[in-house]
């Protein structure tokens, strides 16, 4: 069974806030990013490297690679999956990635999407995909930072 201390939805991916504080409150030494588009992109790659903590490994694979590889992981690893979506979260559950709970961090507003948490917009489709996380019997956890106040999930609803 992989060691998966944390999963985080943040359209951010690895920035400074989830290098430092998630990945030390949790014990990280493998910041694994679950993303088609960053499992290619080198650029991005390389500009999330710089923001890792030193001494914390980074992996940038697809999702379906994730799901592929997860269960081969080393017990050593302490792994914190980051994920773009909810929609990306829930494909990795669907497809046999023993995800528990997961936190929502960062879902920035765009068009369609409406404001319900401090730092979390959703659509109809983000919805469905809580929703159906839930019903697997995956927690959901809205928290910015370690040090702040979960937020009530029944906001993702409304």
């Amino acid at each position: 069974m992989p060691n998966i201390l944390l999963t985080r939805i943040d359209n951010r991916l690895i920035h400074g806030q989830v290098a430092t504080m998630w990945t030390s409150h949790v014990g990280a030494n493998l910041i694994l990013v679950a993303n088609d588009n960053v499992a290619g992109d080198k650029m991005r790659q390389s500009l999330m490297d710089m923001a890792a903590p030193n001494g914390v490994q980074t992996r940038y694979f697809t999702l379906q690679k994730t799901i592929d590889v997860i269960h081969k992981a080393s017990e050593k690893q302490k792994i914190f999956i980051v994920c773009e979506s909810p929609q990306d979260v829930l494909t990795l559950v669907e497809g046999g990635v023993p995800i528990k709970e997961v936190n929502i961090g960062n879902m920035h507003m765009a068009d369609g999407k409406r404001q319900v948490a401090t730092t979390v917009a959703v659509d109809d489709a983000d919805v469905a995909a809580f929703k159906k996380m839930e019903e697997k019997g995956v927690k959901l956890v809205i928290r910015r930072v370690p040090q702040e106040a979960v937020e009530n999930k029944e906001k993702l609803y409304s």
